[in-house]
């Protein structure tokens, strides 16, 4: 049973792919490369350049790789980015995931991971949020992934296909091994770009907004370690492969911490106080997402093993170094 994943080369996807081949899983990436690392995919895994959205790639993929269950990573996640292009967006994250699904299910694949986001939420009026909570995403990237979801809901009803759709808040650290971490340069994740900043590779680092309701002024978010989040998904497919129903769960720790929280950390882990720049909202960005985290812990028996942000920070700083 081999498991196509895509986006394997980008950061989430190639945590997957490391905690696959931990479990002793055959595993095939397909990756356009256009933030991914060809680095990233480890040596003897399969790395199938192209679109996700090439049916006939796909679909030859599958049959010669044998695949039987699908992972889906690839996707454009960067919230002001999809304010400003919202079609490409649309285009990226559901015309593709439509394309592909197709491919996948025709060719007979009958069970499927799939990378959603929080930003489904929008702005939810009660903290932490949960499962239950009706989605009201306030941007393009919330709204083409949920389009995602409701997408894969009713291919699952027409289909002999089942699904597990993990909600992600703020995904971040490292491979504790050191086997992968977040690469891309112009990453806009806030531990990545606090840790290139301590390291100096950026002159400052910019804090957008301080006047959101929070303690602080600044945005809450949930923090959750690459590795725990690809456990996740590892045990998503377990559900699925033991016959489970199809799942849509959060992925995060239920606790939030605030941008200049972080920041702090950051500098303390590092010791560098580096230079901040307090500067106006972003477009699209919610004053607080916090998982309540409940659903997969009892339904797929997920336990973290690394819920300590300083342990993240170290992680991230240490793979930022590796990096050069």
């Amino acid at each position: 049973m081999t498991v196509l994943v895509t986006g394997g080369a980008g950061y989430i996807g190639a945590h997957m792919v490391l905690a696959l081949i931990d479990a002793g899983e055959p595993v095939v990436v397909l990756d356009d490369l256009s933030t991914g690392v060809g680095e990233a995919v480890p040596e003897g895994v399969p790395l199938i350049i192209g679109d996700v959205a090439d049916q006939a790639l796909v679909a030859q993929t599958i049959a010669r790789h044998g695949v039987t269950e699908l992972a889906h990573f690839a996707a454009k996640i960067v919230v002001p980015e999809s304010v400003a292009d919202p079609l490409g967006y649309y285009e990226s994250n559901t015309a593709k995931t439509r394309a592909l699904l197709e491919a996948a299910i025709r060719a007979g694949v009958s069970r499927v991971i799939f990378s959603s986001t929080a930003a489904v939420y929008g702005e939810p009026e009660t903290s932490p949020v949960s499962e239950d909570t009706p989605p009201s995403p306030i941007n393009p990237y919330g709204r083409s992934k949920l389009m995602s979801e409701w997408m894969l809901a009713d291919a699952a009803a027409a289909h002999p296909m089942r699904y597990v759709a993990l909600r992600y808040f703020n995904v971040a650290g490292a491979d504790p091994r050191g086997r992968a971490g977040q690469s891309t340069p112009a990453a806009t994740h806030l531990i990545k770009v606090a840790c290139q900043t301590a390291l100096g590779k950026r002159p400052h680092l910019q804090v957008f907004g301080t006047d959101y309701p929070t303690p602080d002024g600044s945005c809450l978010r949930d923090y959750i370690q690459v590795g725990d989040l690809a456990q996740a998904h590892v045990l998503a497919l377990a559900h699925l492969r033991s016959g489970g129903e199809s799942l849509t769960l959060n992925c995060g720790y239920g606790r939030g911490y605030s941008v200049l929280e972080v920041i702090e950390t950051v500098k303390r882990v590092s010791g560098v106080d580096f230079e901040t720049r307090l500067t106006g909202r972003r477009a699209g960005d919610p004053a607080a997402l916090i998982a309540r985290a409940d659903a997969i812990r009892e339904r797929l028996g997920w336990r973290p093993a690394c819920d300590d942000l300083e342990a993240i920070v170290r992680q991230a700083l240490a793979w930022e170094r590796r990096l050069g």
